[in-house]
């Protein structure tokens, strides 16, 4: 199973992550761990990422779709994976399609938290209080204003890929305002309610396939098979026999050829 979730800051990806890695025995894959441990591996590629990041600077996609791949070609991602921060925009779930395909890799689903933003900042905001209350230390993104600029982000950026992903078939949404258990359970339903888009789309190729592959099949042989024969007529033969032949014309004779010459 392979899927990608989708949803904004706070919607609750992380945990239903886990869930599905639980349940299935898939991994989730974290463009920003994978990048890391890249820098940390010492890898050819790992120290192009590490001067990135020292700059302050935004990998390049392929960078990152380099990364993505080498990570799912691992023996762990066998039975699938859920992207976790990737893809964020349209042209990088462009490329994502273009290296899955390179190697026979659909995604089966793409998971959308569906989120009302204004009950999601006033949920950050009573979180934020609760932690306080008991003393406890707040994350750097534990603050409403880091969350609504994130919010914006999100809408600019990533929002589009909810229209990119309906558009190829594979798009379920759930209410991701929901309680954690029952947000869990619609996401099962929808992934098993129905077999996922790619499926239907390598099975028809299947098909096609293997109709091309048929003997007889073909714009020559389909010519040949609508070509429509005509039938011997049974009655052909006694309408030659009944005609009267026709007689040749009798040549004179030479003494009435020697007569006629006289004449």
């Amino acid at each position: 199973m392979r899927l990608i979730l989708l949803g904004p800051p706070g919607a609750g990806k992380g945990t239903q992550a886990q869930h599905l890695v639980a349940k299935y025995g898939i991994v989730q894959l974290s463009t920003g761990d994978m990048l890391r441990a890249a820098v940390k591996a010492g890898t050819a590629l790992g120290r192009q990422v590490g001067d990135i990041m020292a700059r302050g600077a935004l990998c390049p996609d392929d960078v990152v779709i380099t990364i993505v791949e080498q990570r799912i070609a691992q023996p762990d991602a066998g039975k699938g994976f859920i992207l976790d921060g990737f893809p964020r925009t349209v042209a990088q779930a462009e490329a994502l399609d273009r290296m899955l395909a390179k190697h026979g890799i659909a995604l089966d689903a793409v998971i959308e938290l569906r989120v009302d933003e204004a009950a999601l900042l006033k949920r950050i905001e009573n979180r934020i209080a609760e932690m306080q209350s008991r003393g406890e230390a707040l994350r750097p993104d534990d603050n409403p204003d880091v969350l609504h600029r994130r919010l914006l982000a999100y809408r600019e950026q990533t929002a589009p890929l909810i229209a990119y992903y309906r558009r190829h078939g594979i798009l379920r949404s759930v209410d991701g305002m929901a309680p954690i258990a029952d947000v869990a359970a619609a996401i099962e339903g929808v992934l098993t309610s129905a077999p996922s888009q790619p499926q239907l789309a390598r099975s028809s190729t299947v098909k096609r396939a293997a109709q091309a592959a048929k003997p007889g099949i073909g714009k020559k042989s389909k010519a040949r098979a609508t070509t429509t024969r005509r039938k011997p007529d049974p009655t052909a033969g006694k309408r030659s026999a009944n005609k009267p032949k026709s007689r040749a014309k009798a040549r004179p004779s030479s003494k009435a050829r020697a007569a006629k010459r006289r004449r």
